[in-house]
């Protein structure tokens, strides 16, 4: 799976929860999950939960608090897809 396959997905799964829809536009690794699209925290639990269901994987407590860019999510679904 590409990179850029995931960061497609990921933000097909963020899309619904996003406040700010103009951080879509310039959606990159960089973009980060509460300032760029004003996803609120209790929404963040359903982005993550989104995830798993997408990559069938499981995210533990310590990595989900650790996933606040779309760079930080695709290298914590990296490194789980590889385990």
């Amino acid at each position: 799976m590409t990179e850029n396959s995931i960061i497609a997905r990921i933000k097909n799964i963020v899309q619904p929860y996003t406040q700010r829809k103009e951080g879509l536009e310039n959606f990159s690794e960089e973009t980060d999950f509460l300032k760029d699209l004003e996803i609120n925290s209790a929404n963040l639990v359903d982005v993550v939960l989104d995830v798993e269901d997408e990559f069938d994987i499981e995210i533990d407590n310590d990595s989900m608090e650790g996933m606040l860019t779309v760079r930080d999510a695709k290298e914590i679904i990296q490194k789980k897809l590889k385990s």
